[in-house]
């Protein structure tokens, strides 16, 4: 039984771009599509920003931007032998002060 009542709080504690659509449609008077739509763009709007190398600053939210990582040496855990590990690209989230104290 505590099983599924952990399933089902887990299952509310998430928050999708379908539901950000619905309140802001409620919040403002917008149709569901109207407010989806908008927020699809913001999405590909952030994309486009962050492959490009820009910061983006979301007042009160905090800032994503890109890292570049260098390549490195790990160990496989299994059988301890060194591997190359290659260079990438990693988005990193800075939340705001406001966001951080809210919390």
């Amino acid at each position: 039984m505590k099983a599924s009542a952990k399933a089902t709080s887990d299952k509310a504690a998430i928050l999708t771009l379908k539901h950000i659509a619905e309140r802001i449609s409620e919040l403002h008077e917008l149709p569901k599509r109207h407010a989806n739509e908008i927020l699809t763009d913001f999405v590909e709007l952030v994309t486009k920003s962050l492959k490009k190398g820009e910061k983006i600053r979301l007042a009160g939210l905090g800032i994503l931007q890109v890292r570049k990582r260098a390549a490195r040496m790990g160990r496989n855990p299994q059988t301890g032998e060194p591997v190359k590990i290659k260079a990438s690209k990693k988005i990193a989230f800075r939340p705001a002060k406001d966001l951080k104290e809210s919390i």
